[in-house]
């Protein structure tokens, strides 16, 4: 029997593991939603299988992505990120990893999590799956009121283009199409 999925994942293993499995399910764990935030900030020009190629190259460069280790970083660890051919060698991205890290620090410090602020942005559930890909948004006024908010914390890379792909990554939008077997 086939299964429909998504046009985007294709056929390779990979991407069709991440879409049945990851994709567009709701992910409430902080350093997770952090990972995912960073994943898509690095993946800004790229194509989202040469980051989930590099997924496990970037857990390692960047401690698993935990939150307090990476806002530790310094001088150091961005000249060893910088010469980690796992990784995308973007030098502002990096920085930006880092000072995200910091943004939700400093947010903990306050009582607040990378958590709530995100999932306070999730818009309402859609009525009806989308029926077309051309049906797909770039960004949306919830994916840029979100891209304004951690802004204001500090972050960096969360224009609304790419907090929109994080949105739909961590379940805050559910944008299969109404014929994959992921759809409502």
């Amino acid at each position: 029997m086939s299964i429909t999925r998504c046009w985007w994942c294709g056929e390779d293993p990979l991407y069709v593991a991440y879409h049945d499995h990851e994709w567009g399910t709701p992910q409430r764990d902080e350093r997770a939603l952090f990972e995912l935030l960073c994943l898509e900030g690095f993946q800004a020009g790229l194509s989202w299988i040469t980051i989930l190629r590099k997924r496990e190259a970037f857990r390692a460069a960047f401690d698993g992505f935990h939150i307090a280790t990476v806002a530790a970083y310094g001088d150091a660890e961005v000249a060893r990120l910088v010469t980690d051919a796992g990784i995308v060698r973007h030098q502002g991205k990096i920085a930006a990893t880092i000072a995200n890290a910091r943004a939700v620090e400093a947010m903990h410090g306050d009582g607040r999590t990378l958590t709530e602020l995100v999932w306070r942005h999730a818009p309402p559930t859609r009525a009806i799956c989308l029926l077309t890909a051309a049906e797909v948004p770039a960004a949306t006024p919830a994916s840029m009121a979100l891209a304004q908010a951690l802004k204001q914390e500090g972050m960096r890379f969360v224009g609304p283009t790419t907090v929109y792909a994080f949105m739909q990554s961590a379940g805050l939008v559910n944008d299969h199409l109404a014929e994959c077997f992921r759809s409502l």
